[in-house]
């Protein structure tokens, strides 16, 4: 079973979504209504969010007020359910999601228990038009009744640790099962790090696998030399003796393995010259603008570049204004528009062309460029709408603001 969550500013949006309110209904007989939380009965998208509003009054700061949840299981597993099944295993979900702290390698709290179960929330059953494969979308407000906040720090491992204990605690899967099915998951996120990498340094390499949500666990010595670690995510462990072929992600070998592949990397290449009405494109590279390596903050983010994948490093404010602005949900060219935008925002796309309307113009940002003041999250703006000029937004069908 697969859980995914997120913390949202644009909820009304997601409501109208999974209700099936939107102006084009596609398929509204695959949706159906499981349960509502502390709501009255009977409201529409409209009245869910107004009432979620009203709960978030008194915590103005907050800015992403609604979390937004997927829940999947495999659909052999709720094969016959009724709508009470479904409710008995949403219920069953937020019982674990409240009750999960996640803690740092010392052992501190960094995120406490959260209070779904006391927060204003509805839920919907919606099932795939081609496959009919159904799945759970929820809908909470970050700020329970009694105007303590939900906190969201790593909520998406919450998640993903409250259905894998479900899934366990229903025989779904095992705990060797799902570590036999994630090993190899985990090997390639390591090496995938390694390759991104460039320099060694454990102290990145631990924060970038922390930042693809993994616990570290260091066994060190009196003289704090790393004699050994383990990785943790979810119920499962895995020791680094256990990763890789032929050890060669302990401790003791994981930096040869980085030189290793750090010297077997291509060297970028300059692309050729844009066509005409196209953007130009700069030389495939982040290091001139700053983003080529990891910083605590940043989130990775994979460009194409004639037929070669590199890797940048944006800010979290910027990733966050790109996936609001371009909701998959919403925006059929979405990954099209936040290539162009993070191109944009990264430098790599120099001079954005603005396809004329008609008046011979060009547009009104020109020169462009990132000004001596603005911030990540105006930047980030600003290359979205760009790039949305530039390629021009393709809207789903059914799904409208």
């Amino acid at each position: 079973m697969i859980a995914k969550a997120k913390s949202i500013s644009h909820g009304i949006n997601d409501i109208r979504y999974i209700t099936g309110e939107t102006e084009n209904k596609e398929h509204p007989e695959c949706i159906f209504h499981v349960k509502d939380n502390l709501l009255q009965p009977g409201l529409d998208a409209t009245g869910i969010w107004e009432s979620m509003k009203l709960a978030a009054a008194g915590s103005p700061r907050v800015r992403n007020t609604v979390i937004r949840i997927e829940l999947s299981p495999a659909p052999e597993h709720t094969k016959g359910f009724s709508l009470a099944d479904w409710r008995k295993l949403w219920d069953e979900f937020v019982g674990e999601f409240d009750g999960i702290e996640l803690l740092d390698k010392n052992g501190r709290t960094y995120s406490p228990k959260t209070n779904l179960k006391g927060s204003k929330g509805t839920v919907w059953l919606h099932e795939e038009s081609e496959s009919g494969i159904p799945h759970l979308h929820g809908a909470y407000c970050r700020i329970d009744e009694d105007g303590r906040v939900n906190n969201d720090h790593d909520i998406h491992l919450r998640a993903q640790r409250a259905a894998e204990r479900v899934a366990l605690k229903r025989g779904w899967t095992t705990a060797r099962q799902v570590r036999e099915t994630n090993i190899g998951q985990v090997n390639r996120d390591c090496m995938e790090v390694l390759q991104s990498m460039d320099r060694w340094s454990w102290n990145e390499y631990a924060a970038r696998l922390r930042d693809k949500g993994y616990e570290i666990l260091e066994l060190r010595d009196s003289k704090k030399i790393l004699h050994g670690y383990a990785l943790v995510k979810g119920n499962a462990s895995y020791k680094a003796s256990k990763l890789g072929k032929g050890r060669n992600l302990t401790a003791s070998r994981i930096e040869a393995t980085w030189k290793k592949l750090y010297q077997a990397r291509p060297v970028p290449q300059n692309t050729p010259a844009a066509k005409p009405g196209t953007p130009a494109v700069a030389k495939p590279s982040a290091s001139r603008h700053g983003y080529a390596s990891y910083k605590p903050g940043t989130v990775s983010y994979d460009l194409n570049v004639q037929g070669k994948d590199f890797r940048y490093y944006i800010p979290e404010e910027a990733a966050e204004v790109f996936n609001n602005e371009f909701d998959y949900r919403e925006t059929a060219n979405h990954k099209e528009l936040t290539d162009m935008a993070v191109a944009l925002f990264v430098g790599l796309v120099d001079t954005p062309v603005v396809p004329s309307s008609g008046g011979g113009g060009s547009n009104d940002e020109s020169p462009w460029g990132r000004k001596e003041d603005e911030d990540d999250r105006e930047w980030a703006r600003r290359c979205a709408r760009m790039a949305a000029r530039c390629m021009g937004r393709k809207p789903k069908s059914g799904y409208r603001r």
